[in-house]
């Protein structure tokens, strides 16, 4: 395997001092994932990554980005000083973005960032080397190494750009330099630090702080702060293009058919009638494949092979990835996994497919709290349990003192159970569960229902 990193550049990126010769074929932050060859960035987190150092060099890093020797570790050690880590990991990305040659697009909305990246990365594989995080970095240390680990012959490099307060976006994305700048949608998510959906609006419009003047900036036409993303584009870019299902967008939606295993998308282009279908459900879903697909027209000169390739995509792990669980008596249940985030946009959409399951046993949601909310959470909550798709699902499960008030606000009939804690549910679930059932879990993060999924699973094994 070539080199990712070798010393001179690494010095030369970051402006440290090497204590030896060394290459690298790998960046790791987590000596728990480290591979032989990789050079360990000792970041300061929940733990200092100095402590780890030692570990790193015996499981077989090629060297270690360190601010001082760590103890325990040889002076002669094949370390990387520096003054500040993190700092010095975003050199690396900085360096890595400069010496490529190919596009790349960035990706921030309130929903759906990580998905869309995943789908772009599927759209364009086969058209050249792509390169998209495994996981869904997307923070301050997560572009910076996502970038770092980008390799020198990447064609194509999808990086994905969170955000929880106001001014984040726009170092990162001028870090990741764009030539594509895409917005999914703008929501309410993370009120907790902003007054507003028009004042999120303004901070996903950061994106475009890092768009390069003749880049590409796609945008969804059927939200109502639209017209803040496109006066913010505007400022930076010529070359707008529009996805959804207003009149007006170049990638306009004519229709969504969805069943229990795929979507049929259709599409306007330029007059043009376009079909494919994705092999997951969900009209969300169809509406993020119309914004890949105006992200890959700005990089490709034909639009074929990613609609083709749209058709292996699937969900990733934790958001809507979908499992049939087999059971003693030999049936099983089908288990939707939504457990990586939740807000109460992304909720009304999957309580929306799981409604219109065709499922012949019953349709069950297990739901958490949906963090980061604000002062208007409790009224968020409670405004899950006035859907339409509450109708349609047979029985719900709560976890979490917020979804408290949504569970107390269903039909007696619909209650399942609510606890506190994943902890407690887990311990229960297999006694709510039987042959037949399609269940779907969906919580924020901290939430932990993860360990639900994971106690799901063990009933079949």
């Amino acid at each position: 395997m070539s080199a990712l990193w070798t010393w001179d550049e690494a010095t030369a990126a970051t402006g440290g001092m090497c204590t030896t010769y060394w290459s690298a074929t790998g960046v790791s932050i987590d000596t728990r994932t480290l591979e032989k060859g990789d050079l360990f960035v000792a970041l300061a987190d929940v733990r200092d990554g100095h402590d780890f150092v030692s570990q790193a060099l015996e499981k077989g890093a090629a060297a270690a980005l360190v601010t001082h020797v760590p103890e325990g570790v040889s002076v002669e050690a094949p370390l990387l000083m520096v003054p500040d880590v993190l700092k010095a990991l975003e050199d690396l990305g900085r360096y890595a973005r400069k010496r490529i040659d190919g596009k790349v697009i960035g990706v921030t909305g309130s929903v759906g960032k990580t998905g869309t990246k995943e789908m772009l990365r599927t759209a364009l594989t086969g058209q050249g080397n792509v390169h998209a995080a495994e996981k869904s970095y997307n923070n301050h240390w997560g572009v910076p190494l996502t970038l770092a680990r980008m390799p020198r012959d990447t064609d194509f490099a999808v990086i994905e750009i969170g955000m929880n307060h106001p001014g984040e976006i726009t170092p990162l994305s001028q870090m990741a330099d764009l030539d594509v700048a895409l917005i999914t949608t703008v929501a309410a998510v993370h009120l907790a630090s902003f007054s507003g959906v028009e004042e999120i609006a303004h901070a996903k419009a950061e994106i475009f702080d890092g768009l390069k003047g003749n880049g590409t900036a796609i945008l969804n036409a059927d939200i109502e702060t639209l017209p803040i993303l496109l006066n913010a584009a505007k400022k930076v870019t010529s070359s707008i293009m529009k996805f959804g299902a207003t009149d007006g967008a170049d990638f306009k939606m004519t229709g969504a058919y969805v069943s229990d295993t795929s979507t049929k998308v259709i599409f306007d282009l330029l007059g043009q009638k376009i079909e494919y279908t994705l092999a997951a459900p969900g009209v969300h879903l169809a509406m993020n494949s119309l914004a890949v697909l105006a992200a890959c027209d700005a990089v490709l000169d034909d639009l074929n092979d990613s609609i083709k390739n749209l058709s292996q995509w699937t969900p990733p792990s934790g958001r809507g990835a979908r499992e049939q669980i087999k059971m003693a008596d030999g049936g099983q249940i089908e288990l939707v996994d939504e457990s990586y985030n939740a807000n109460p946009t992304s909720m009304a959409a999957t309580l929306d497919v799981l409604s219109h399951s065709e499922a012949k046993g019953r349709k069950i949601a297990i739901v958490g709290d949906m963090l980061e909310l604000g002062p208007t959470e409790i009224e968020l909550h409670r405004g899950i349990a006035q859907l339409d798709a509450v109708e349609r699902v047979d029985q719900f499960h709560a976890v979490g003192p917020m979804m408290k008030s949504f569970f107390e606000d269903l039909p007696a009939e619909k209650r399942g159970v609510w606890v506190a804690g994943s902890d407690e549910l887990a311990a229960e679930i297999a006694n709510l569960l039987e042959t037949g059932d399609t269940v779907m879990v969906k919580g924020s993060l901290g939430t932990k229902l993860a360990k639900v999924v994971d106690a799901i699973r063990k009933i079949g094994a």
